[in-house]
């Protein structure tokens, strides 16, 4: 067996996992965002998830933190992938996405503080001023969860371009990274400018969930193209 043969099929089993990971990832968002509002919810929606069903916001709690390890594991598989295209930019995303993580994990000690007001522990306090209290501190997550697209947004430009120059997957699938940036960042920018208009990034939304399903489903199921090793190092190093 060649050495090229081999590096594939070690390439392409590391494809396949990463798929997965992207695709767990995405349907842990989901499914945080059901149990408890985490992620695109409202305050007002996080407060009631808390107030209405504390077991299942905590249990979503937890899931959209595994979400958050699965994301930034997928973009070590996408590392490893991507690595022989341009090293530099590699290393790029994959610290843009850990950055997003941080900040998106640090932004749901907040809503640890929000559960605990929320669950009337405080009795110094009347009912109103909790609720105000886990309102301030559910805002303040959204806050560091908008924040964190930031870097969610930014990370899509050097993935996507590495995917359209790597040959190993579909150029089409690096366009649609790269538009999911844009419109990650019109997100951000509405988030913290003009939170009242949410529907100027419903199109971004969906081309968000296309592009990054999309990448997903490919390297899950199809894995990744046989390129030449030495072909690919040659135009890695020119890059």
């Amino acid at each position: 067996m060649s050495p090229n043969i081999t590096d594939h099929l070690g390439q392409d089993k590391v494809a396949r996992i990463t798929g997965g990971l992207y695709l767990a990832f995405i349907l842990t968002s989901v499914l945080a965002n059901l149990l408890g509002h985490i992620g695109p919810g409202t305050a007002p929606q996080v407060y009631q998830a808390i107030t209405t069903n504390e077991w299942s916001f905590r249990l979503g709690l937890v899931v959209a933190l595994v979400s958050g390890f699965l994301f930034l594991m997928a973009a070590w598989g996408l590392y490893v992938l991507l690595r022989p295209v341009n090293k530099h930019l590699a290393l790029l995303f994959l610290l843009l996405n850990a950055v997003g993580v941080a900040i998106q994990g640090a932004s749901m000690l907040s809503l640890v503080s929000a559960m605990l007001q929320g669950s009337g522990g405080m009795q110094a306090f009347s009912a109103a001023q909790l609720e105000e209290l886990a309102l301030l501190s559910i805002n303040t997550y959204k806050t560091g969860w908008v924040t964190a697209q930031l870097f969610f947004g930014t990370w899509l430009f050097p993935l996507g371009y590495l995917v359209y120059k790597s040959r190993s997957l579909p150029r089409l699938l690096g366009v649609l990274l790269m538009l999911d940036g844009i419109g990650i960042m019109i997100w951000f920018l509405q988030g913290l400018l003009a939170p009242a208009f949410r529907a100027i990034t419903y199109p971004g939304l969906v081309v968000s969930f296309v592009a990054e399903a999309g990448l997903a489903l490919w390297l899950l199921v199809k894995g990744v193209k046989v390129v030449d090793s030495g072909q690919e190092a040659a135009r890695g190093s020119v890059g």
